[in-house]
């Protein structure tokens, strides 16, 4: 079933790092046939705690519409790459 998707992610604040961490997100998202609908990039942030002994993060928001069965595949590749600090999916329509 395909629905709608919030995607927001955070990567290392260094510009390399970003892009790749980008390339990685967006390549992922067309393996499994999500359609990115939007793509906002909120720019370099303060955390708010130390994640990976990092204290700022590159912040970029998705909205994209993806099979709900791949959601957890893009889950579990996103935990384990070094590019990605965090990230949150999120289904608006679920409330």
């Amino acid at each position: 079933m395909i629905a709608n998707y919030e995607f927001t992610v955070i990567f290392d604040a260094d510009e390399e790092k970003t892009k790749s961490g980008l390339e990685l997100v967006k390549s992922t998202f067309e393996r499994f046939g999500a359609e990115i609908e939007k793509e906002e990039d909120l720019g370099v942030r303060t955390l708010a705690y130390t994640i990976h002994k990092q204290d700022k993060g590159h912040y970029v928001y998705f909205e994209l519409k993806a099979d709900t069965a791949t959601i957890g595949q893009m889950n579990n590749i996103f935990q384990l790459s070094t590019l990605v600090l965090k990230f949150l999916f999120v289904n608006p329509e679920r409330k």
